[in-house]
């Protein structure tokens, strides 16, 4: 006798795919949970000396990173003894080769009595099938810090399959309005990967602050990365990233970059760096004035606090500002593994290029008709270089505008028409649109931390289609979505944080479960356990108040 389970609107799912007391919620939701009616798995009590054996699969090397993972949050977090061999355990947790079909990321769970299996075809399907087995252990037992559990404890019978409904799961952290220690990254990187999200898109160059080391010039650090005040009006005291003479900011050598992406690796999340061109330029602008179309007039300015957008844009008349993109590209692109290089593209004014000669006769030379498609010369030229070094190109949705680099990916943020265009054209999308991505809004209309504005409660997130408005045969073009966490108005990690939780969740469940499988008044009950498993981690997140959809 069994009892299938799935995420429709529906008692049986309210009842017990919810938050049953046999099963723990599941954030995101899988795509098929069965609760078997055999007995739970005993870890602990019917162990001797509280340890658990864990074998990975023979001749299947990706799944011992996984064995080892969970290891090492078993003996943090619940004190237990864990042994870590190849090949099936008995009254153990298995992990044995699956069908193929279950591609790279997906995975299958049994458990009864006996023990768990976890079944997948490749390193990341097992890593997640971890994940989900994490969630039907107490929270305390695999997610808390050391001694905060006992080793004893039961696993519900249990049978579950599961593959994600999109390639591209992601958040976006802006560490260059308000700085992020390496630690503070690595922990917004645990949340991700807890909750099987993949993409970790870094904004690391703007305005206020250049954030990553590049060797070819080092003034991009040694004076971008520094500003005179936290600025946008916070108070100085709500953060502590500041330097001996009074600057606020910060910087990522390129030995910090390489340990962030070996942590995310382990987490199998691939990093896409962000390197802002050719406007939100200006911490680069204020160390390097030449690539400025006024350079004098540039020479006299400093590292604004924060406020509105700056005016002063790399100048595309120059072919210096040219070799300095690709100098620092380049760096880049040896840094990151990621297939794609984010090079922003949007809000770029455009008023210096109207005056500037050397800006106008690129425009002549190259039979442009105006400053647009000056920006598009901009972006496929770069897209060139990208593509010499073996990366692609992905922007925000106004690199549309002046006409499209012929291989370049769009991020859709200013609504999904963009996206949809793109899509139309053959281009691949990411949907992140500020009615529902853009997790720097207010969570409630009173009684909340600072924000920039608007309003994006946990409901509206989780009402989120990225396949909106994108034809059918289209579709394969539509990687999937992200949540977008812009730092103007956060000052700390705990800030961050809170504006990243719960909602993240809500997006990895659009971004990983069926559609069939999405369910609002579900969702909110499964969260019930997902709040414990954030309390568990320290993750300071929103709870939830009255007045609060119910």
């Amino acid at each position: 006798m069994r009892k299938s389970i799935v995420a429709t609107i529906t008692s049986a799912l309210t009842a017990i795919g919810a938050a049953s007391a046999a099963i723990p919620g599941l954030v995101p939701m899988p795509m098929e949970v069965t609760e078997t009616q055999g007995s739970p798995f005993q870890i602990g009590a019917s162990l001797a000396g509280a340890s658990l054996e864990i074998g990975f699969a023979k001749n299947q090397p990706a799944s011992q990173e996984a064995a080892k993972f969970l290891a090492e949050c078993l003996t943090r977090s619940a004190g237990l003894k864990c042994g870590v061999r190849e090949g099936e355990v008995k009254a153990g947790v298995s992990l044995v080769a699956g069908d193929a079909a279950l591609g790279a990321e997906g995975y299958a769970i049994t458990v009864n009595d006996q023990g768990v299996v976890i079944r997948a075809a490749a390193a990341t399907g097992f890593f997640y099938g971890v994940q989900t087995l994490r969630q039907l252990m107490p929270p305390a037992a695999t997610f808390g810090p050391a001694g905060t559990a006992k080793p004893d404890f039961r696993i519900p019978a249990v049978e579950i399959k599961d593959q994600p409904a999109y390639r591209w799961r992601g958040l976006m952290l802006d560490s260059c309005r308000h700085f992020f220690a390496k630690q503070e990254v690595e922990k917004i990187l645990d949340l991700m990967a807890s909750q099987k999200l993949n993409t970790f898109h870094w904004h690391l160059t703007d305005d206020q602050g250049w954030r990553i080391e590049i060797r070819q010039h080092p003034k991009l650090t040694e004076v971008g990365a520094w500003r005179p005040g936290i600025g946008f009006g916070m108070d100085p005291k709500e953060t502590t990233h500041y330097r001996a003479d009074g600057k606020y900011g910060g910087f990522y050598s390129q030995q910090d970059i390489k340990e962030i992406i070996a942590y995310a690796a382990t987490r199998h999340i691939t990093i896409v760096p962000e390197i802002e061109l050719p406007g939100h330029a200006m911490a680069a602008l204020v160390a390097y004035p030449q690539l400025n179309c006024n350079p004098e007039a540039m020479a006299k300015q400093t590292m604004p606090e924060g406020g509105t957008i700056s005016r002063d844009v790399y100048c595309p008349g120059k072919e210096a500002t040219f070799k300095f993109l690709e100098e620092v590209l380049g760096e880049v692109a040896a840094l990151f593994p990621s297939k794609y290089i984010h090079i922003g593209g949007d809000e770029c004014p455009k008023d210096n290029w109207k005056q500037c000669a050397a800006c106008q006769k690129r425009i002549k030379d190259h039979g442009l008709k105006n400053e647009e498609e000056l920006q598009s010369y901009v972006t496929k030229r770069i897209e060139t270089f990208l593509n010499s070094k073996g990366k692609n190109l992905i922007g925000w949705d106004e690199i549309l505008e002046g006409g499209l680099a012929p291989r370049a990916a769009v991020m859709s943020w200013r609504g999904t028409a963009g996206g949809i265009k793109a899509a139309t054209e053959g281009h691949d999308v990411v949907m992140t649109p500020t009615s529902h991505c853009y997790i720097d809004y207010l969570q409630a209309k009173q009684g909340e931390p600072r924000g920039i504005g608007g309003f994006l409660p946990l409901q509206t997130v989780y009402s989120f289609d990225p396949a909106t408005g994108i034809p059918e045969d289209k579709r394969q073009h539509l990687l999937g979505g992200q949540v977008n966490l812009w730092t103007e108005y956060v000052a700390s990690d705990a800030h961050a944080e809170y504006m990243i939780a719960p909602r993240v969740s809500a997006l990895a469940e659009v971004v990983w479960s069926p559609k069939a499988r999405q369910d609002w008044g579900a969702f909110q009950a499964r969260m019930q356990d997902q709040y414990l498993r954030y309390q568990a981690a320290g993750f300071n997140y929103r709870q939830p108040k009255d007045g609060d959809p119910k």
